[in-house]
């Protein structure tokens, strides 16, 4: 049994398949991660900010947030987030199927964390989410919140 503190992902994604995959691929793992969900930049909006049935919601130690979302895009959702002063210091990973520049621009002038394009094969997707847990919850050092 992995011993480490129990870290919190809040995944913001609209597709079963990826959201299906993400919680595979963490299951497999010796990750002691916690996935939250939201299906929509609303949703994720509302979690974070703690509102609409989300006011109990846990800080998340790490957002891995989709571009192409439902009622509020990741850009917008990004943006929010980097500019409130309580949740900008949470690492932000984009992570998404979209490979055009513009989108990779625009997401570092709004300060994410890093751009991941989504590997579509479930061995890369699973090495790629370990790759994050080593690299966000092992090699850096994140502040903690109360």
């Amino acid at each position: 049994m992995n011993d480490s503190p129990t870290r919190h992902i809040l995944l913001v994604e609209d597709n079963p398949g990826d959201i299906r995959l993400t919680t595979e691929a963490l299951r497999e793992s010796e990750m002691n991660v916690q996935l939250h969900v939201a299906m929509d930049g609303v949703e994720g909006s509302d979690y974070l900010f703690q509102r609409e049935g989300y006011e109990e919601s846990v800080r998340p130690d790490l957002i891995m947030l989709d571009l192409n979302l439902p009622r509020k895009s990741g850009h917008e959702l990004l943006t929010e987030i980097k500019n409130d002063t309580n949740l900008k210091s949470i690492p932000v990973i984009i992570f998404t199927t979209s490979d055009d520049g513009d989108d990779v621009r625009r997401c570092y002038r709004n300060n994410v964390n890093c751009y991941i394009i989504k590997p579509i094969d479930f061995d890369e997707f699973f090495d790629v989410l370990q790759m994050i847990d080593r690299f966000w919850f092992n090699t850096v050092r994140l502040p903690k919140f109360k």
